[in-house]
């Protein structure tokens, strides 16, 4: 409050002076000449609510039945009735209403009026706004916006019939006919957002709009582009035909216009449609257009996309990718992908040509459909050199990995006693450098659960007799071994080898000196095989032949193994004060045996020459599908120790007083072994030490792998093992002969993990992995994934907000490589590389990553890709670029993001010509 005294003015109304008592009189004569006496009893009357109480009651809540629209309410006076029937009523239901301030029923206009937060309800009709009036004599009902305290209006209706929901700033419905007149109404639809100055609601399936405007940007009142017209047929959930349309950016009009569009508004089931291509140009292979196609809404369960490139030169392209899924049962999609590639014209020296194809099928089964069987694909199949010569796909993984995998797998367990288990696998490998293929078309496991004859009806199994068990395995395989040439061509199967393997094991376990665990085993095996060999020499080609036998044959082999371990835990405490308390060791020491008899009776002999002097041995069951009998004896010792180191520690977090637990080492593994038949000459009794371990720092965010192999045994100046000790060859203990050491490490700003951070699954189906660390998966049809994630996304000033007052988010992968080798006394770094993928925000709206490496080796850098992406809320704008090497590419794309509008782009990329 001011110091100062404030002026006050002094306004005095000097009241004036009438001859009131005349004009009461006169008053008083004219009512009572008007008016018509009664003699009647009045009934007495209830004290009215002054007009303050009603303003100011709660919330009034009305309900109309249908019956008595007209509201039969008693008057306050006994006058008869009128005779005359009243109408019949309207209306098919009740209808509800409420409002905050008032409701205010005038009968003689037959209005209802709400007002301050009205809401009126009637069957699948919801209304609310600031101001409802219902004529109930008309069948209407009206509803608009009031003004705040301010002058601004608030409280729009919002008008909702089903699943359609419109904001206007006014409405007028008519509840017989259920015609509408809307003014400014906004609705959505799908993935638009619809604004029209007048609509018309024809009936529940119809409507009209005039001065419209279509958008997927979420401010409809403010959008980045939209679709202007002005003529519009709407009809909700199905479609929407228009008039002259004009594409409007930023509120300037486009040159882009057509006379009539026509949207889809399907909200559960897709529609079929043309894919716009992109155009591009490359020096080796012409002009093209790439990516135009046609999508296929086929049903609710399935889809087909096909796409084709095609350049002047003669290449061309066709892509068919079909997804498929059914709740509660399966779900998979298959890719199909073949290139006919022309490099260069007739002609000229660089002139090549070439036909590739990929075939991708992925497929799960929900568990739920049939819990006793299961069914999964997983295939990747196709030419060798697809991912590396591909136009369509820029897959750095997959052009750096060597081999391509499928399986197929279908397996049923039979709910007999003993249970049975049944499975029919199919295989695929395939090397992409020697273009060398393997498959098994199909394998077959059957087996029988574990029997145990000498259990009692107690069903305890203790001790050796008891736990003694038996078991019956069947494997069956058709084993085909060839190339990319031959690929399903008849030779393929000509070659086929099919084979089948019978086993019997015989086990038992038990305890023995109350600390060790035993365990012995007897298995038997039998193998039938469809093809075997007659070796001989041939005199007249003077070589050694091979001839196919084809029939049925077989042979039987038996094992024997057992094997003796324990554990034996170590605690090393440092005190209760330190900061270190205590250190745990677990060690897990294991003998094993094993022999095998010779089965000799199994080999024959051939001559080497043509004198027939000197013979060799040979078996018939030579390169079959489950190998052949062993000539020689085996007769090893197996060593096997793991070690896991764990500590005690004090927790940072004073409040807790338990020490923390953390793990040192989590495996550290020895193993070797001791042939007891051997020589020494032909065969060395040790085999080397093979040391693998592994460990989890910084948090478990750092994974460490470690290995190595200990050679106990010298090498000649040949470089060939000798029965002589290295120690006692002048050297160590130990020769090692390699070993390696990888780095794994990511992390993010958002801790450990981050769940919603989405993994490459096309790259690793290509053959990558499933982050970034060799640059995003580019599949020139689908441009691309995004940076962003949809749960992230924030508008306006919020976000700059938001973003500025926290920490930087980013995410980070990081690999390192090292690989040492001194098989024969090279000592050499094979490989050391490192590996780092990275990606962070920029801004709320801009986001950048990068793909890079270092060979240390080579003394060169790795594939090496720069991303970045502009969020431009209904659109998107990204750009990457890898600078060098044999994957040298650029491209930039900016579109639309909705599903709906994905054609509205504008895709430009350097075509790679490999």
């Amino acid at each position: 409050m001011s110091k100062n005294k404030p002026y006050f003015t002094k306004i005095a109304l000097k009241p004036l002076y009438t001859n009131l008592f005349n004009i009461v009189l006169l008053s008083f004569l004219l009512s009572f000449s008007s008016g018509n006496l009664y003699s009647q009893d009045i009934v007495k009357k209830k004290k009215a609510l002054s007009s303050s109480k009603q303003t100011n009651n709660p919330i009034i809540k009305k309900t109309l039945a249908l019956d008595s629209i007209a509201l039969a309410k008693k008057e306050s006076d006994t006058t008869k009735i009128d005779s005359v029937q009243p109408k019949k009523a309207f209306l098919d239901g009740k209808v509800k209403y409420k409002a905050e301030k008032y409701v205010r029923i005038e009968q003689k206009k037959k209005l209802i009026t709400l007002y301050d937060k009205a809401e009126l309800y009637y069957q699948d009709i919801e209304l609310k706004a600031g101001k409802i009036v219902m004529d109930y004599e008309k069948n209407e009902v009206y509803a608009g916006r009031i003004r705040d305290s301010t002058g601004a209006f608030t409280q729009y209706p919002n008008f909702k019939q089903g699943a359609n929901v419109i904001e206007p700033d006014s409405i007028r419905f008519n509840f017989k006919t259920k015609k509408a007149l809307i003014y400014n109404s906004r609705s959505e639809q799908g993935e638009f957002r619809i604004k029209a100055a007048i609509t018309k609601k024809e009936n529940d399936s119809v409507y009209f709009l005039k001065g419209a405007i279509f958008t997927t940007s979420k401010d409809v009142d403010n959008p980045e582009y939209y679709f202007q017209t002005n003529k519009v047929k709407f009809i909700p959930g199905k479609k929407v035909v228009t008039g002259l349309t004009n594409m409007v950016i930023a509120n300037v009009p486009t040159p882009i216009a057509l006379p009539f569009a026509f949207f889809p508004m399907g909200k559960e089931t897709s529609v079929s449609g043309l894919i716009l291509p992109s155009y591009n140009d490359s020096n080796q292979r012409g002009f093209s257009l790439q990516n135009l196609g046609y999508y296929f809404a086929l049903s609710d369960h399935y889809d087909l996309t096909v796409l084709g490139d095609y350049f002047t030169n003669g290449s061309y392209a066709m892509r068919f990718e079909l997804s498929y899924a059914k709740r509660y049962n399966f779900r998979g999609n298959v890719n199909v992908r073949f290139e006919n590639l022309i490099t260069s014209e007739r002609g000229f020296p660089d002139y090549s040509k070439q036909s590739i194809y990929n075939i991708q099928w992925s497929h799960s089964k929900d568990s739920q459909s049939s819990p006793n069987s299961s069914f999964s694909a997983s295939v990747n199949l196709g030419s060798s050199k697809y991912f590396q010569r591909s136009i369509n796909v820029i897959n750095i993984g997959g052009n750096l990995n060597n081999t391509l995998s499928s399986s197929i797998s279908y397996s049923k367990n039979f709910t007999s006693v003993p249970e049975v288990r049944m499975s029919l696998t199919a295989t695929h490998s395939q090397n992409t450098q020697t273009e060398e293929i393997n498959m098994t078309l199909p394998t077959l496991q059957l087996s029988v659960d574990r029997v145990y004859p000498f259990v009692g009806k107690d069903g305890i199994r203790k001790g050796f007799f008891k736990n003694i068990n038996l078991q019956y395995n069947l494997n069956g395989r058709n084993s085909i071994v060839t190339t990319d040439s031959l690929f399903f061509k008849p030779q393929m199967f000509r070659d086929a080898k099919v084979g089948f393997q019978h086993s019997i094991p015989l086990s038992t376990n038990f305890k023995l000196f109350k600390y060790f665990s035993a365990s012995t085993a007897l298995n038997y095996e039998e193998i039938w095989t469809t093809k075997t060999i007659d070796r001989s020499f041939d005199t007249d080609q003077n070589i050694v032949t091979d001839k196919i036998i084809n029939g049925f044959d077989a042979f039987r082999t038996y094992s024997f193994a057992s094997s003796l371990g324990t554990t034996i835990y170590g605690t090393f405490n440092f005190g209760k004060d330190k900061k270190i308390k205590s250190i745990r060791h677990v060690m897990r020491p294991s003998v094993s045996y094993g022999y095998t008899p010779s089965f000799e009776r199994f080999y024959d002999t051939y001559a080497t020459d043509g004198s027939g002097s000197m013979n060799k041995q040979y078996t018939r069951f030579e390169n079959g599908v489950y190998g052949a009998p062993g000539l020689n004896n085996s007769n090893n010792l197996g060593f096997d120790l793991s070690n896991t180191f764990e500590a005690k520690v004090t927790d940072r977090d004073s409040t807790k007083l338990e020490p923390k637990k953390i793990m040192l080492l989590n495996n550290l593994n020895l193993s070797t072994s001791y042939d007891l038949n051997a020589d020494g000459v032909n065969t060395l009794a040790f085999s080397p030490v093979r040391v693998t371990g592994g460990t989890l720092l910084f948090d478990n965010k750092m994974n460490v792998n470690f290995g190595a192999t200990l050679d106990p045994y010298a090498i000649d100046n040949s470089g060939r093992r000798i029965n002589v000790y290295n120690i006692d060859n002048g050297g160590s203990l130990f020769r090692m002969t390699s070993s390696n050491l990888t780095l794994n490490y990511s992390l993010s700003s958002k801790g450990k993990d981050d769940p919603k951070k989405e993994k490459n699954v096309q790259g690793e189906r290509n053959g990558g992995r499933d982050d970034d660390l060799f640059g995003t998966n580019t599949d020139l049809g689908d441009n691309r994934r995004s940076l962003f994630n949809e749960d992230d996304e924030t508008d306006g000033e919020d976000a700059i907000s938001e973003f500025f007052n926290s920490k930087l988010p980013w995410d980070m992968t990081f690999a390192y490589s090292l690989t040492y080798g001194n098989e024969n006394r090279e000592n050499k770094i094979i490989g050391n590389s490192i590996m780092i993928s990275a990606n962070a925000d920029i801004t709320p709206k801009w986001k950048a990553g990068v793909s890079t490496g270092y060979d240390f080796v080579q003394n060169g850098v790795t594939f090496t890709q720069f991303r970045f992406e502009r969020d431009l809320l209904s659109w998107r704008m990204d750009f990457n670029w890898s600078p060098f090497g044999n994957n040298a590419n650029w491209g930039f794309f900016i579109g639309i993001k909705s599903g709906v509008l994905s054609d509205i782009k504008w895709d430009k990329r350097s075509v790679i010509t490999r």
